[in-house]
């Protein structure tokens, strides 16, 4: 049997649309200053950890993030746009209260979790876990026994929860996806299962919150 892959993974730092709940999807929007700060505050939490691959989303501030830790660790960042956020198509660029004016109807599909559903130019949840899942398994499976981060976005970070979990897409999320928090995974031939979530004990006093 094939060793277990360690996977840590980590969502983007912050943003200033993070900080305005505006859509961001595949829009390059770059880390703000309290981003780059929890980008460093994650590189010195990790440092004492034996890594041997980092991967990130190409979008900017997922590549930022993963640049930070890189750079203690001595590895370069490997870019993968399989781990790029949900494309949100007309979606993007706009706030949740905008998208709830100009397309109520739409707007409840979203937010109920309509698997089926893509904003007119982006992708369904269906699509969008089923291309990011199945990336981050790809990336797992090509350092059996070893240990990878994998930095990406809120989207995808809820899909992995999922998959390590079992839950289904539709269900609500109970769970948080915080900016530069620390989320532990293995990745077996049987998938990923969860070892530990959302620790956030580096970012104390820089950890927007997202409990609603």
């Amino acid at each position: 049997m094939r060793e277990p892959t360690r996977v840590f993974a980590i969502r983007h730092g912050e943003t200033a649309w993070n900080v305005d709940t505006r859509i961001q999807g595949q829009l390059d929007i770059p880390l703000n200053a309290t981003g780059r700060q929890q980008a460093q505050r994650l590189a010195e939490a990790l440092r004492g950890e034996t890594l041997d691959a980092v991967y990130a989303s190409d979008l900017t501030r997922a590549a930022d993030t993963a640049a930070a830790l890189a750079a203690v660790a001595g590895l370069p960042v490997i870019t993968d746009t399989g781990l790029r956020e949900r494309g949100f198509g007309v979606f993007e660029g706009l706030t949740f209260n905008e998208i709830q004016q100009r397309w109520p109807q739409l707007s409840q599909r979203w937010r109920q979790r309509d698997p089926l559903f893509g904003p007119a130019g982006g992708e369904t949840l269906d699509a969008f876990y089923a291309r990011c899942v199945g990336c981050a398994a790809e990336l797992a499976e090509r350092h059996p026994g070893q240990t990878i981060v994998l930095v990406a976005h809120g989207g995808v970070l809820d899909c992995l929860y999922r998959a390590a979990t079992r839950i289904a897409l539709q269900a609500p999320r109970t769970w948080l996806v915080g900016n530069a928090s620390i989320n532990r995974l293995l990745h077996t031939p049987d998938g990923f299962s969860l070892v530990g979530w959302s620790d956030t004990q580096h970012l104390d006093g820089l950890a927007l919150d997202e409990a609603h």
